[in-house]
């Protein structure tokens, strides 16, 4: 039987990207994604012996979440920003920590491991050098806002038809926007757009406040 997983992010572009790099994998099963803490509680209940990951700052009582997944024999993993530590997990029933900007192949890894009952990074120990993200950067620099805005949806999952609606424009002028996005990120489909989106803090950061500001913007159309 496939290992369970449980995805939990406020950033939808996170969940999203994670969600196409597990959907590929036989030996795992994507059993929930989850935006809220109800929503998580709820699969945590509903999905024993899973893995589970989920970033600290969505929760208020981490103790209390770490025992209640224990208490369904499953595996915690912290999502962390680059140059955070893993202080705040020493003592506490957690598999180890993984970086947002984690790579496709290393989230599996992380996640088979975690499985298996051991842990990712020792406690107390940081999770990763504090680097900047200069691919991510330069990346951004040479995006327009327009182009960052359909980056961010299509991260999203949404398709040319929609985005053209959202952006009050046309299905051909959005081709073209990613011809050029495409361009200027090096890759080839949308696919590889969202991965690399996701695998770049600052990439994926100004995309997830670009759809933030979209979706304000469609709330006051509305009003």
């Amino acid at each position: 039987m496939p290992q369970a997983v449980i995805l939990a992010d406020t950033q939808m572009i996170f969940r999203t990207g994670a969600a196409r790099v597990l959907a590929g994998e036989s030996d795992l099963s994507l059993a929930a994604q989850c935006a809220t803490l109800e929503h998580l509680l709820a699969a945590i209940d509903a999905f024993p012996r899973a893995v589970v990951l989920f970033p600290e700052n969505m929760v208020t009582d981490l103790d209390h979440l770490l025992a209640r997944i224990a208490k369904r024999d499953s595996w915690a993993i912290l999502i962390v920003e680059a140059g955070a530590t893993s202080a705040n997990v020493r003592e506490r029933p957690v598999a180890g920590v993984l970086l947002r900007s984690v790579e496709g192949k290393d989230l599996l890894a992380g996640v088979r491991q975690a499985a298996l009952g051991q842990t990712l990074v020792p406690p107390g120990k940081r999770a990763q050098a504090d680097l900047p993200d200069a691919v991510g950067q330069r990346v951004l620099q040479r995006l327009t806002p327009k182009e960052v805005q359909i980056l961010a949806l299509v991260a999203h999952g949404a398709k040319n038809k929609e985005i053209a609606v959202q952006l009050a424009t046309t299905e051909q002028v959005i081709k073209n926007y990613l011809h050029s996005i495409y361009d200027k990120t090096g890759v080839s489909d949308r696919l590889e757009l969202a991965l690399f989106t996701l695998h770049h803090a600052d990439l994926a950061a100004a995309a997830e406040r670009a759809r933030q500001q979209l979706m304000e913007s469609g709330r006051k159309c509305l009003k």
